[in-house]
């Protein structure tokens, strides 16, 4: 980034140890410096992505939902010598699964396995991270997907509670506390996966795409909020993904993507700083057709859609 002056972050100069695993790893620091965010624009003072060189790699980069699809692919997109991955997750055997091969690319890991529906935990948990070690990108990955019991007309009530638990209140809360920490900074990224089923009323799915596009409409207002303040926030909206929670569903999972090629997209869209990333490029034509399609045939249209899950394994 040529013309930009640096500024060198306060990090020890006989390194950082890493918290995760049974030897020591350790991540040499001296000399590190960060392009400092002083243009007005995101896109000039864009945080370098995943395909730039490992010197100029971000320092720590906390993903809740680490643990598998999305979050492990990023986690191991990130990773490289002078990276510090923070991972959040359900499944602690998962995480450690992540972090070790986290590790075994150079970058230093620590795991935490927590349930997203305390969200005052969750809350405390960040502060903790950031007060440790400042955070320089957050991805709010973590996600419930659900639909309806067979035969019955809606989710149930505790469905309900534990889906917007998980995919708004809790993301949008930490993303508010991260918010205003890189604020003060006047430096720092966020990301929030969403999905298309935000743009799309899903008779079978109402807690799902009514959470998703609670997210959506949160993000971009957290996006126009932060740009003065030089902190980027990106909703990415993601199609199929071949993930556990897709791999659910029966039946065709059209224009499928690769959890690597969606991390690579992902982490590319955040380096940009841009609001919005909707992949893949199918969805964005559908979005497009509902908007200009009555409604009332829309709705017509998805009731008929027979849509079924298998239970978690």
């Amino acid at each position: 980034m040529a013309g930009v002056p640096l500024i060198e972050k306060n990090i020890p100069s006989d390194g950082v140890m890493c918290q995760y695993g049974t030897g020591s790893h350790l991540v040499a620091w001296e000399g590190y410096t960060l392009p400092a965010p002083i243009r007005p624009r995101i896109k000039r003072f864009s945080m370098p992505d995943a395909s730039v060189s490992p010197s100029n790699a971000p320092f720590h980069v906390l993903i809740t939902g680490g643990s598998s699809g999305i979050g492990a692919a990023l986690a191991l997109q990130y990773a490289r010598p002078g990276t510090h991955l923070t991972l959040w997750g359900r499944n602690a055997a998962r995480l450690e699964d992540v972090a070790a091969q986290v590790i075994r690319r150079g970058a230093s890991a620590e795991i935490l396995s927590l349930d997203l529906c305390r969200t005052d935990d969750a809350l405390t948990a960040l502060r903790k991270a950031d007060d440790a070690r400042q955070i320089d990108i957050l991805i709010l990955g973590a996600g419930l997907g659900d639909i309806r019991p067979e035969g019955a007309l809606t989710e149930t009530a505790e469905q309900v509670r534990d889906i917007s638990l998980v995919n708004f209140t809790t993301p949008a809360t930490l993303a508010t506390e991260m918010a205003s920490r890189m604020a003060a900074r006047k430096a720092g990224r966020i990301a929030l996966i969403g999905s298309v089923a935000a743009f799309h009323d899903l008779p079978v799915a109402t807690a799902y795409s009514g959470s998703k596009a609670g997210l959506a409409r949160f993000s971009t207002a957290l996006h126009a909020a932060m740009t003065p303040h030089h902190v980027s926030v990106t909703l990415i909206s993601p199609g199929y993904v071949d993930t556990p929670m897709s791999q659910r569903l029966e039946g065709a999972r059209p224009f499928l993507v690769s959890t690597r090629r969606a991390a690579r997209m992902i982490t590319h869209a955040i380096g940009q700083g841009r609001a919005h990333l909707l992949f893949p490029w199918p969805f964005t034509v559908a979005r497009f057709l509902e908007m200009i399609v009555p409604r009332a045939i829309v709705h017509r249209l998805l009731r008929t859609a027979e849509v079924k899950q298998r239970p978690v394994s």
